[in-house]
């Protein structure tokens, strides 16, 4: 009878042990610094490949001259007189909308004058300007275009 209370006991017991809470460590113990060693030393462990893609990632954007985003285009023709019709777009668009947005006038073969205008990174920021755009010019849309990197320091 007490061989069974005993293993009652036992079996109680243990599981208790084995659940006791593990041994508190103070931070400055797991970052315990030797004062009087030399030069710190870091290895990174990586697979070659991250490599190749960030320098090819990097040579993409230097050759783009920009950045992926989008413009509104507010002008798009290939007429005779298509030359003419864009300087005009573009500035009757600079007197209506002077500082708020840039314009650019650029041309693309084989005969096709366009009018794009804004550096938008993403397509919300272009929605919000393309509805005060379509209110002077109701045949904008949005394109999706290489844009100037935008200025960090304007607030």
């Amino acid at each position: 009878m007490t061989g069974k209370i005993l293993f009652k006991l036992l079996l109680l017991l243990f599981p208790a042990g084995i659940c006791l809470p593990q041994e508190a460590v103070s931070g400055e113990y797991i970052f315990d610094r030797d004062t009087h060693a030399g030069p710190g030393r870091l290895t990174i462990i990586q697979n070659p490949g991250i490599d190749t893609l960030l320098n090819r990632h990097t040579l993409y954007n230097a050759k783009l001259k920009g950045m992926e985003g989008f413009r509104i285009q507010i002008y798009n023709s290939s007429n005779r007189n298509a030359r003419e019709e864009s300087g005009k777009i573009q500035a009757d668009f600079i007197s209506k909308f002077p500082r708020e947005l840039v314009s650019y006038a650029s041309f693309a073969e084989p005969g096709w004058y366009m009018i794009r205008v804004g550096d938008f990174r993403t397509k919300t920021e272009a929605t919000k300007y393309l509805l005060m755009v379509r209110k002077v010019f109701p045949d904008a849309y949005l394109v999706p275009d290489i844009i100037n990197f935008p200025d960090l320091n304007k607030q």
